[in-house]
């Protein structure tokens, strides 16, 4: 069933439920009500912010992600599965039940302040994204930019939210000392197609106008391509890079489809939704690109793929990234870390 505004009504059991639940009309509820699903904020009380990660395929070993569950409704977001284990469904909740950490900012001062702490990129945004709906709201995420600059601390941001240009005193305050890099996350050039995937994130047109922003304030950005879903989307790849290169954007990487677990089977009933006489076609390209399965979890392919079709996705993206003259992320600062409570003669010691 297709509701505006929302990537998917389906509610998928999680993998650790213990019993499975099934909705049905007992007339005690009018349709109107099913099709409009409303968002519920829940307070997260978790007492560490940062997140480490060992993977090869990331360029930073540690990360904030302010929010847990996203508005935007992408119905490809490979963090759909998080939910399971807050023993909710990588579905409907994960649109509409969305977890904020009120305390992020404090928890990352005191995490700074340690004597121990080494300094190194943190990743902004990896998982959900930081400046979704909810943050016009609560701040939490400009919170914790305050406390980054305060400490000159770099930052490397993800985001297809137009929500960070209200962040753009700060974000420039930082790129002058070299401690940020943003990518906007840009899928499709259609705003159609962008509407059914990603309903509730801003249009493709809307995140050109902000790279162009972000640019314009001396903030180094880039974009990413992602994901690349074969046969529905890869026609783009060319396109984004030139009009975001005339935006501004200097970086660009891509990232294949990626169908984890519970992912796979609400992308196949949004196909079934909307694009019925593509999805067998799409749907074996996407194993083609995985081995002959949905998913790939195996350091170095899980990001890009295998085989034939996904060599040729790599080959168009590297000629227009070398065509429209991008450039590989520049390398922040780590040298001026500094705790801004404690005398800087006192550090040197």
């Amino acid at each position: 069933m297709k509701v505006k505004g929302r990537g998917t009504v389906d509610q998928p059991i999680n993998r650790f439920a213990h019993q499975e639940y099934q909705s049905f009309d007992d007339g005690w509820y009018a349709e109107a009500d099913i099709r409009k699903p409303k968002t519920t904020l829940h307070r997260d009380p978790s007492r560490k912010v940062v997140s480490r990660n060992k993977s090869p395929d990331l360029p930073f070993d540690r990360s904030i992600n302010p929010y847990k569950g996203c508005e935007h409704g992408c119905i490809y977001c490979y963090a759909r599965p998080t939910h399971a284990y807050l023993d909710l469904s990588p579905g409907l909740d994960f649109e509409t039940q969305i977890f904020y950490k009120p305390d992020a900012a404090s928890l990352l001062r005191k995490e700074l302040e340690n004597t121990n702490y080494q300094c190194k990129p943190i990743g902004l945004g990896t998982n959900t994204d930081p400046w979704q709906q909810a943050e016009r709201k609560l701040g939490i995420t400009r919170n914790i930019l305050d406390v980054l600059n305060q400490f000159n601390h770099p930052v490397t941001i993800v985001t297809k939210s137009t929500g960070i240009e209200r962040d753009i005193d700060i974000l420039s305050i930082m790129a002058e000392k070299r401690q940020v890099l943003v990518n906007i996350s840009i899928c499709t050039l259609d705003e159609e197609l962008s509407r059914r995937m990603e309903p509730r994130a801003a249009s493709p047109s809307r995140k050109l106008r902000t790279i162009e922003r972000l640019s314009k304030a001396g903030i180094p950005v880039g974009v990413i391509i992602g994901p690349v879903i074969p046969i529905l989307n890869d026609s783009d790849i060319e396109r984004i890079l030139e009009q975001s290169s005339n935006m501004g954007a200097v970086f660009s990487h891509y990232i294949m489809l990626r169908l984890p677990f519970e992912v796979a089977p609400l992308f196949e009933n949004w196909l079934d939704d909307h694009y019925p006489l593509k999805k067998d076609h799409i749907m074996n390209r996407v194993r083609d690109i995985r081995g002959g399965k949905l998913n790939q979890s195996n350091f170095g392919q899980r990001m890009h793929g295998q085989g034939i079709f996904a060599e040729l996705i790599e080959n168009r993206f590297k000629r227009a990234w070398g065509y429209y003259n991008y450039q590989a992320e520049p390398i922040l600062d780590c040298k001026n870390f500094r705790n801004p409570n404690v005398p800087i003669q006192s550090q040197l010691f």
